[in-house]
């Protein structure tokens, strides 16, 4: 019988070589070096040879445990080196069976999916569709056959999101899933969408307009925001965004590459607007001099309102909305209500309704007559803005307010 020495020391030679253990055990040893632990049987009178392994990788202890199983499938009638060929054969088939299934998957149909719909989203909501994803719903389903979900899988996602009381997130986790599915059914993976109708079991709550003050309550909001001892920059951006009637987000990520000072014009990508389409504000007086305070402050170049941790971050999402709770509106104002509050005022003093809407950035029935319309008010637009800023100036200073005819308004209807 070999040592364990015998075998690590066991050198190549010129031809190929073997060391006999006993009960048909050897060590190979190839001119190349390499070992391998071999076994020779005889079976229905046929003599075979069933490799066991290489050494160091099976030592000598393990080979004749390996050995000891081999024996024991020969004396069964059975040859070791086909029932390994059959193994290794089903493993293939068993290997490739879970990759189908695993293209099939929601998980990797999602992210099929997700990298099918990101060219045409900004990188914010391409970033925030996968989160959801990952967090919300490939821990309960993405494992799972698409053609084998079912609504109460789907439903029962949502009631685990509703159970933290996120409603919110639970209504936006049941769009991308339903936007999964179909993308599914579409490409043939299944035959139904199983998120389709979620209509009047999903937990909602009572919806609720934006807040919006009263216009007789604009001159104090107007005072208390001057006067309040908020941060700067958060006062300099709230103002801003009343001044530009412009919605949180195009405020928070508004850089210095967007501004055209000479032009005075605010054009905003496609990318961070709503609609996805670009818009243009015109700037008047009010919001220029928000600008030249904040390039005092702050300098010319990334955000022009930057967040606390740095000039490379914006300021968080509800930090205006949180400054209108310290002077008071908790409840009674948002940041989203002064959009509201600027078309009732600006309406109601005659101007064209169509140049409010396009100053809104609001979407157009038609999309012939949008391209039309962003062209033709822009100068009515930047007569409108300097308006809106001459108003609130006058709102807050009460002092007497600048009227506008409704004729001159409306370009002499």
């Amino acid at each position: 019988m070999l040592t364990a020495i015998e075998v690590r020391n066991a050198k190549p030679k010129e031809k190929p070589y073997k060391l006999t253990d006993g009960k048909g055990l050897h060590l190979h040893i190839a001119p190349s070096g390499k070992k391998t632990w071999r076994y020779r049987f005889t079976l229905a009178g046929t003599e075979s040879i069933f490799v066991l392994g290489e050494y160091p990788e099976i030592p000598l202890d393990i080979a004749r445990e390996k050995l000891a199983a081999a024996k024991k499938q020969v004396k069964a009638g059975i040859n070791p080196a086909a029932e390994r060929r059959q193994e290794k054969k089903a493993t293939i088939q068993e290997q490739a069976e879970r990759k189908a299934l695993a293209k099939n998957s929601f998980e990797a149909i999602a992210l099929e999916w997700h990298r099918q719909k990101k060219g045409t989203w900004s990188d914010t909501h391409a970033e925030q569709t996968l989160l959801f994803l990952k967090r919300e719903v490939f821990p309960a389903i993405g494992t799972l056959q698409v053609d084998k979900i079912t609504p109460p899988m789907v439903l029962q996602v949502l009631r685990e999101i509703e159970t933290r009381d996120a409603l919110e997130i639970g209504r936006k986790t049941l769009q991308r899933m339903n936007s999964v599915f179909r993308y599914a059914v579409q490409t043939g993976r299944c035959t139904f969408n199983p998120a389709a109708d979620m209509k009047g079991v999903r937990k909602t709550r009572k919806v609720k307009n934006h807040s919006m003050i009263d216009p007789e309550e604009l001159p104090a909001l107007l005072q208390k925001l001057t006067a309040s001892d908020i941060h700067t920059t958060t006062r300099l951006a709230l103002q801003f965004t009343i001044l530009t009637a412009a919605r949180t987000g195009e405020a928070r990520f508004a850089t210095w590459d967007e501004i055209d000072l000479e032009k005075r014009l605010w054009s905003i990508p496609a990318e961070r607007m709503k609609m996805q389409r670009p818009h243009v504000v015109p700037l008047s007086t009010g919001a220029l001099a928000i600008l030249q305070r904040a390039k005092i402050l702050y300098g010319d170049s990334g955000y022009i309102f930057p967040g606390a941790k740095g000039p490379t971050k914006p300021f968080s999402e509800n930090t205006m909305l949180y400054a209108l709770y310290r002077i008071g509106y908790h409840g009674r104002a948002t940041v989203h209500g002064f959009r509201a509050l600027f078309s009732t005022i600006c309406n109601e003093a005659g101007f064209n309704p169509d140049a409010i809407e396009r100053q809104l950035a609001h979407q157009e029935k038609s999309a012939v007559r949008g391209a039309y319309n962003r062209g033709v008010y822009l100068k009515e637009r930047a007569e409108l803005m300097q308006w809106w800023s001459d108003h609130l100036h006058h709102l807050e200073h009460g002092a007497d307010i600048v009227p506008i005819g409704r004729k001159a308004a409306r370009g002499g209807e």
